[in-house]
């Protein structure tokens, strides 16, 4: 009787449980968790776009209005209106070089460059796919400010010599802030003939010659000057940090980092130095162990073009990959050699191997460039 009753409640407790397909409910969840992480991924990326559009404009300089310029009868600095400007830049443009033509990330920094007229000199500040003047000096014709403005290798100072009263040979060492209007004077005096006559040493030391031949050293930063005799060499060059200088003594080249030196030997293209005073370096590798080197006009002006890069181990001149006529080469402080062509720019590394191109706008192309901030 009793396994009868048992029977019974089992038989009615069956009939009352929905059968359920395992398979489907499997798919179900499935789905489910896919529309979820989706919507977890599209959330990220909002935040990430939102993060890195406020990155972006916290780096731009705002725009100002135009102040005026340090005094003077002959100069006007002004800081510029934002200017932005599609530079055009497409990655997969002709490349200089035989490699393959990589994203202008290969150069994700900001490059700055140099734009000259017979009455006017200005800083441009190219990044991305954006081209913007952060500095202006005016002037009646050419003259030390055109022969002088320069930046410092970390993008955060500008500095030129201006107000000349005896024929643009020396003038008013000025000195700002990059992307900032105004400017202070540092020393008066101070040389504006040579084919570099302001040389950085890193971002805040600048070293300069007075019109009597002394050499200086600056701490831009700080305004004054700074303790310890130059030395007396010539033709100096350092490297992106400060660490390593390149200069001539006595007529022989060499390298130091302050705790060992090495002297190296460069004998140019005899078809090609019979047109030029000489040549420099000028630009020297992080570890010391390279300088570009660039021609010396018969004219005590301005030269920022380099043509070949010398190792200052073994005086051998470096094979450079690519055929395209060279502008100028530059090691950057993140041990990168940036090969200004005719037709763009080729990015290196470190032993020299191909990384990537950059396309340069016309206009561009025919600017010097001056620095490049990773």
């Amino acid at each position: 009787m009793n396994d009868d009753r048992l029977r019974l409640d089992l038989t009615d407790l069956a009939d009352e449980v929905t059968p359920v397909d395992l398979r489907d409910r499997a798919l179900r969840t499935s789905r489910r968790i896919g529309i979820q992480r989706a919507v977890a991924t599209c959330a990220a990326a909002l935040v990430l776009m939102a993060a890195a559009t406020g990155t972006a404009l916290a780096i731009r300089p705002s725009g100002q209005a135009p102040v005026p310029g340090p005094a003077g009868p002959s100069i006007t600095s002004s800081w510029p209106p934002v200017e932005v400007t599609p530079t055009s830049e497409p990655s997969d443009s002709a490349s200089p070089t035989n490699s393959q033509a990589l994203p202008a990330s290969v150069l994700a920094g900001t490059r700055y460059y140099l734009e000259t007229t017979s009455t006017r000199a200005r800083i441009h500040a190219v990044r991305g796919s954006t081209d913007q003047v952060v500095h202006q000096v005016e002037y009646d014709t050419y003259g030390c400010e055109w022969n002088t403005l320069t930046v410092s290798p970390d993008g955060k100072r500008v500095a030129w010599v201006q107000d000349s009263t005896d024929g643009d040979t020396s003038g008013v060492l000025m000195a700002g802030a990059i992307g900032k209007p105004g400017a202070t004077r540092l020393l008066d005096d101070v040389n504006c003939l040579d084919a570099r006559p302001l040389v950085w040493q890193g971002g805040d030391l600048l070293m300069v010659r007075r019109k009597g031949g002394q050499s200086v050293l600056l701490d831009v930063a700080a305004n004054k000057r700074v303790n310890g005799d130059p030395g007396q060499e010539t033709d100096r060059c350092w490297s992106a940090d400060g660490g390593w200088l390149a200069a001539v003594v006595e007529d022989a080249p060499f390298v130091t980092d302050g705790t060992q030196s090495r002297q190296y030997s460069y004998t140019p293209p005899k078809e090609e130095a019979a047109r030029w005073g000489g040549w420099r370096a000028q630009s020297v590798s992080i570890d010391g162990r390279y300088v570009a080197v660039g021609w010396l006009g018969t004219d005590p002006s301005r030269r920022d073009s380099s043509f070949a890069v010398v190792d200052t181990t073994t005086s051998k001149v470096v094979e450079l990959p690519g055929r395209d006529e060279i502008r100028s080469i530059l090691f950057t402080v993140d041990h990168r050699v940036i090969v200004k062509r005719s037709t763009g720019i080729s990015v290196l590394d470190s032993t020299f191997a191909p990384r990537g191109t950059v396309a340069e706008t016309a206009s561009l192309r025919n600017m010097a460039l001056l620095a490049y901030v990773p």
